[in-house]
């Protein structure tokens, strides 16, 4: 009670809602609240996937049953399987740790991108592009909000640093689906997605797969320009009239633009993919940034610089495995292994915490970490 005398009249009133607003029969969210649905049971998993079969085109995904997954689940009453897989994605570790991940600008500022919020971005174009062609949204909400969980910190530049330590190299797509999400067990159809959403990569197995790929596409080469000409590197009227005649300046006029021509494309040719004066823009706002954001000096600079830090963090888990956390503690004498535990942990970091590790545990010179951007640098 003493505690509740210190509360100020805020506090109070907030408290006073800790058990909700109840009659006589149940108990409402507001005291003034009359909303309610006339139903007659729940609207469960088996009613959804019938609403899906009806609706649905005929090379939209399906979620049946439980999903093809490598562990095997008894189906969820109220939820689809690619329902269940967009819930245990959103959260999950490696998800929440997206917040703290380069999308272009290391240690972004408050209105910059981070991996989670380019996740966010391509799951809004991946619905939109989805509802258009009459597939399945749940699965390519699922593949977009997964798609980069393989990133490293400090962006691409992660993926030059663990390179060379990994046979075969390090592929932020595979990584993500085959390392970081596997505890998640997710369905084939998703991790596939994932595995495949780069335009280097094999082309995904689903529709929804290949929306994806698109919508990652057109949300980082409108956000991405977005943010440069926040932070002063670039400024709109640098954009060439190729780009600007077809697709406008702004982000909400190139994701227009390229969403509905993605989806007009698909339904004139039953094929998804862009005609060819839309995809010509595309092609070229991305040959835009390329030169002037991703691989201008300073872009560069701050890449080498976090590929130094990470490739010293990872040589140090190496040869330091007692360091690492106790689920990726591997036996004496098996080097590969421990490599790849020491590419895991240094991979599942933020910036932060890999920039401030090498600080405590590598004596690093704060003046070698890579340095944010911010407004008119």
């Amino acid at each position: 009670m003493g505690t509740m005398r210190e509360l100020t009249p805020r506090a109070a009133a907030w408290a006073d809602t800790m058990g909700g607003h109840p009659d006589s029969q149940l108990v409402r969210a507001h005291a003034d609240s009359t909303a309610g649905v006339a139903l007659s049971a729940p609207v469960g998993r088996r009613q959804r996937e019938e609403t899906e079969d009806r609706l649905l085109g005929p090379e939209a995904a399906r979620a049946r049953g439980a999903g093809d997954r490598v562990v095997a689940e008894e189906p969820d009453p109220e939820r689809t399987c690619f329902e269940r897989d967009r819930d245990r994605i959103v959260h999950s570790t490696a998800f929440r740790r997206l917040a703290g991940k380069t999308q272009v600008v290391v240690f972004p500022t408050d209105h910059q991108r981070t991996r989670l919020t380019h996740a966010l971005e391509v799951a809004q174009v991946a619905t939109s592009l989805a509802r258009g062609v009459g597939v399945n949204v749940t699965l390519a909400e699922a593949i977009a909000l997964a798609h980069d969980c393989g990133h490293g910190p400090g962006g691409h530049a992660s993926e030059d640093a663990f390179d060379q330590f990994l046979p075969g190299g390090y592929d932020h797509g595979p990584w993500g689906a085959d390392v970081v999400l596997t505890s998640l067990n997710l369905c084939r159809q998703t991790l596939d997605g994932v595995r495949n959403h780069s335009w280097s990569s094999p082309a995904p197995s689903s529709v929804e797969g290949e929306i994806v790929s698109w919508a990652d596409r057109i949300a980082y080469c409108a956000h991405d320009l977005e943010d440069a000409v926040a932070a002063g590197i670039v400024q709109l009227s640098d954009l060439p009239s190729e780009i600007t005649e077809v697709c406008g300046r702004t982000r909400r006029e190139q994701l227009g633009t390229f969403v509905r021509a993605v989806v007009a494309t698909t339904v004139s040719t039953g094929t998804i993919g862009m005609a060819a004066e839309p995809a010509a823009a595309l092609s070229a706002l991305r040959a835009f940034n390329y030169e002037r954001i991703y691989t201008r000096p300073d872009s560069l600079a701050q890449s080498r610089a976090v590929i130094d830090v990470l490739r010293a963090l990872v040589q140090y888990y190496v040869e330091t495995p007692t360091a690492l956390p106790a689920d990726l503690e591997v036996r004496d004498g098996d080097e590969a292994a421990r490599t790849r535990a020491a590419v895991t942990y240094v991979a599942g970091m933020t910036d932060r915490f890999a920039f401030e590790a090498a600080t405590a545990l590598l004596g690093w010179n704060p003046d070698r970490l890579p340095k944010g951007i911010g407004r008119g640098a």
